[in-house]
């Protein structure tokens, strides 16, 4: 898809946002989730957004809430705090909100593609997981990506604490006299999935399988920031290995 190179937002009326490309994760300021990839940028204000924060779609319906309309809102509507519902976490900025449901949506969650393919490995999103999630063990919870073979199952929350827990300080960690920026990367696979399933399986088969399972995720990370491309899924699958 080709997007335009810059655009004026409403949320930075300051500068054009000019569109880019990182392979370094930022915080979005419109939503306040990570995001990677493709975004737009005002890089003298060092104000970024996400695809889907800045070329919202004014309303929307989602396949699971067929009876919804979910609007775009520059902030969640009235005062209260609210979650998304989606990944569970918590909304601050940039939202659809179905008025008559209650309903809410971070942008990228909302966009979350229906299916994610390679030509590898398949994933489909689900309401809820029927299986045991590779990340808590646990099913239902929030919206999960199942793979056709259904032997990977990852949480959106899941995935989405698994970036918390790794970039618990996203920009700065306090040093000394001041601040300095982090070096971002994208958790490490090692004790982040459950193994159980594996043990009755010769070592072989337990490599192809951890194999598979490490492009599942690095495929559902790439949808969860916010640019769900075998590009984006790749410089990942880089980083997770370092």
């Amino acid at each position: 898809m080709k997007y335009i190179d810059q655009i004026p937002h409403f949320s930075h009326p300051q500068h054009k946002l000019k569109f880019e490309y990182t392979e370094i994760p930022f915080k979005c300021d419109g939503c306040g989730e990570i995001g990677i990839g493709s975004h737009y940028k005002c890089g003298p204000c060092d104000f970024d957004l996400h695809m889907h924060c800045a070329l919202p779609s004014p309303s929307f319906c989602h396949p699971f809430y067929t009876k919804c309309s979910f609007q775009f809102m520059p902030r969640p509507p009235g005062g209260v705090p609210r979650y998304c519902n989606a990944c569970e976490k918590d909304v601050t900025g940039f939202v659809y909100h179905c008025k008559a449901c209650g309903f809410d949506l971070h942008p990228c969650c909302a966009k979350l593609p229906m299916v994610l393919d390679d030509g590898e490995v398949k994933l489909y999103l689900e309401k809820k997981l029927s299986s045991p999630c590779h990340r808590c063990g646990r099913k239902g919870r929030s919206w999960s990506y199942r793979s056709a073979c259904r032997k990977y199952n990852l949480h959106v929350a899941c995935v989405k604490e698994m970036l918390v827990e790794s970039w618990h300080e996203i920009y700065f960690r306090r040093s000394g006299v001041g601040y300095r920026k982090l070096e971002t990367k994208i958790p490490s696979l090692k004790g982040t999935l459950l193994q159980t399933h594996h043990r009755r399986k010769g070592k072989g088969k337990v490599q192809k399988c951890c194999e598979m399972a490490a492009l599942a995720l690095q495929f559902v990370i790439s949808a969860v920031l916010g640019d769900p491309t075998t590009l984006i899924a790749g410089v990942i699958g880089s980083l997770m290995s370092n």
